[in-house]
């Protein structure tokens, strides 16, 4: 594992006496830490907002009946998710206010979720996030707890969450480097470090096997910190992540020093976020956005308090927190910084190689009409990845103008027997059309799909203020069809955004399309140019190529009867046919003033 100057990850021998480890609570906060928290919240209107969402959440939870055992399809996920929020809001409300009407309806909740039959360990997740939300409830309301609720909860958690992990057929996550890994982990985690008196040669097992487990991730972060699931499942495995070193750090079963790519990674995350307020939503995520906790994890851990520049905006609507299910570890892991001393990012890009290469630009951190770009290379092959190779976002004046129409509800396909996880080359994956390249900003030949074992790098990039961009080679991604593809996104003078794509054609002629799915209002105002009108603000896209064009508009209605509908979008881009061996070049340019400007070749983006 190659490792830069910053940290390496070393794991200290686990202490094998349970008289290292400290009593009850021990999960991330121990006794007596609550009283750091309650002093930030006196002392700073910022914890204050995020503390009375955790309260005000917690009191609708007490007027809800307790969770039911109901799945869904092949998940309990919703429920074990559900338990997590709750439990985690219900004992934090408690620990901080010692308002027994929290600490009831917790012990209700648990012991009612201690009850289900199994926490359904056929799809693991939901046994991680159950047995981490238990965990925590039971660690933290340990000292009031009854003699019989400690005995069912403790039962639980070692015969519903622990045991089934030991199962072959339900732990295939140990060997596999994406967020199962680090989700389950973290599961596993906490149930040990809550039962851990009564099963402490269990507990040691459980928590030396995670440790080596969870390597196996952190190596997706590397060389750069960019995570190839992308920004949704950053928000779960990276936070997982956190959970779990934050349990050990805590009690001081690991070294406090943090592996080089996963402390890069923080930067990623908050480059995802665009000017319009929306994510950069490449593969299986959506394009909302909101506070994450581990961001507080991470600036703690660097040093770095620009870190939490976009965390601190969302308090503005606190009340769109209450749904994020470990917002108390935000508390937790934020304890000691002050979020009155908040600086601005300096840096306006941001790239990044691993398995799913990205680069970020944008004009201004404070801005809100600035422009903002996304570049995504990569490979369809990756854990939760879609045929969006050489695809792109793009902000300004606050909108989303190049847009990605992000995953569909994965449910919502397998009930009606679409085989989502068959990612082979003609797998029915590929026949969604959210997941295809048909439907993302990207290049088509004859109407054929990306080659999925191939992958794309960024091969280049710059950071001059006045010429923010980067360079993808997508040749292999359609070698199939044409000999050579290359494409550059810039941002231009703080005011122009270039997509400009240099194509060799192979031996037979061939049709190229060029897409961008937007929500704007389109109008074809001539033979290159298109008029976007969003919100009473207009962009123009012009195309200037070296050869003949056909602007066109098509739609974004279902193909496929389990294909989601896609209201208020459509596609909008160019036909071009080029002959054999023809070399095409091609550069779309989108401003607010219509503006045509000299592009270099992109040999020349230097």
């Amino acid at each position: 594992m190659k490792k830069t100057l910053f940290f390496l990850l070393v794991f200290s021998f686990f202490k094998a006496n349970s008289q290292n480890l400290p009593g009850h609570p021990r999960i991330i906060l121990l006794k007596n830490e609550e009283n750091i928290i309650a002093a930030n919240i006196k002392n700073d209107k910022n914890w204050a907002k995020i503390h009375q969402t955790i309260l005000a959440e917690s009191d609708k939870i007490i007027v809800l009946p307790t969770l039911e055992r109901i799945q869904i399809g092949r998940r309990l996920l919703d429920k074990s998710r559900e338990c997590l929020r709750r439990v985690f809001f219900l004992s934090y409300a408690y620990r901080i206010s010692k308002d027994k009407k929290y600490f009831d309806r917790c012990e209700a909740e648990l012991l009612k979720v201690c009850q289900f039959s199994d926490w359904n360990p056929s799809h693991f997740l939901d046994v991680a996030e159950m047995t981490l939300g238990v965990s925590i409830g039971y660690d933290w309301l340990y000292d009031n707890l009854s003699e019989n609720s400690r005995n069912i909860i403790k039962q639980a958690i070692l015969k519903k969450g622990i045991e089934p992990s030991l199962d072959p057929k339900y732990n295939s996550w140990l060997s596999v480097s994406h967020n199962w890994n680090q989700v389950c982990n973290a599961g596993m985690t906490y149930g040990a470090l809550a039962i851990y008196e009564e099963n402490p040669t269990l507990s040691k097992q459980i928590i030396a096997r995670a440790k080596e487990s969870i390597k196996m991730p952190l190596e997706d972060y590397n060389p750069d910190g960019a995570y190839p699931e992308g920004y949704g499942y950053w928000g779960y495995g990276t936070s997982f992540h956190i959970l779990f070193l934050s349990a050990l750090q805590t009690i001081q079963l690991i070294d406090n020093q943090i592996d080089s790519g996963l402390i890069k990674t923080a930067s990623y995350f908050q480059n995802m976020l665009g000017t319009s307020g929306k994510s950069f939503n490449y593969s299986d995520a959506g394009n909302g956005a909101g506070l994450n906790a581990a961001m507080f994890w991470f600036a703690y851990q660097s040093k770095n308090n620009s870190l939490l520049f976009n965390e601190k905006n969302y308090l503005d609507d606190a009340s769109k927190m209450g749904g994020n299910r470990i917002l108390p570890a935000a508390m937790i892991w934020g304890k000691d910084l002050k979020l009155d001393q908040i600086d601005v990012p300096t840096q306006k890009t941001w790239m990044g190689q691993g398995k799913s290469p990205v680069a970020m630009m944008r004009s201004s951190w404070t801005d809100k009409n600035a422009i903002y770009v996304g570049l995504k290379a990569g490979s369809a092959a990756v854990n939760h990845a879609h045929m969006d190779i050489g695809s792109f976002v793009m902000d300004a004046y606050g909108e989303r103008w190049a847009m990605d129409l992000g995953m569909q509800e994965y449910e919502s396909l397998e009930s009606k027997g679409v085989k989502l996880w068959d990612k082979t080359q003609n797998g029915q994956r590929w026949e969604i059309m959210r997941y295809n390249n048909h439907y993302h900003n990207t290049l088509s030949f004859d109407n054929e799909l990306q080659l999925v074992e191939k992958k794309a790098t960024i091969i280049q990039n710059t950071t001059t203020p006045n010429f923010m961009s980067a360079v993808t080679d997508l040749s292999s991604i359609y070698e199939n069809k044409i000999k050579e593809a290359k494409r550059g996104l810039a941002i231009l003078q703080n005011d122009i955004v270039v997509i400009k794509d240099e194509i060799t054609n192979n031996e037979k002629p061939t049709q190229m399309k060029w897409l961008m799915v937007t929500q704007a209002d389109v109008k074809i105002l001539n033979a290159n140019t298109f008029q976007l009108t969003q919100n009473g603000k207009k962009m123009y896209l012009k195309v200037l190529a070296n050869t003949k064009i056909e602007l066109k508009i098509w739609n974004t209605d279902a193909v496929n009867s389990f294909d989601a509908p896609n209201p208020g979008t459509i596609r909008i881009g160019f036909l071009a046919n080029l002959a054999a061996s023809q070399k095409g070049d091609f550069t779309v340019l989108l401003s607010s003033n219509n503006k045509i400007v000299k592009v270099k070749p992109l040999n020349q983006w230097k």
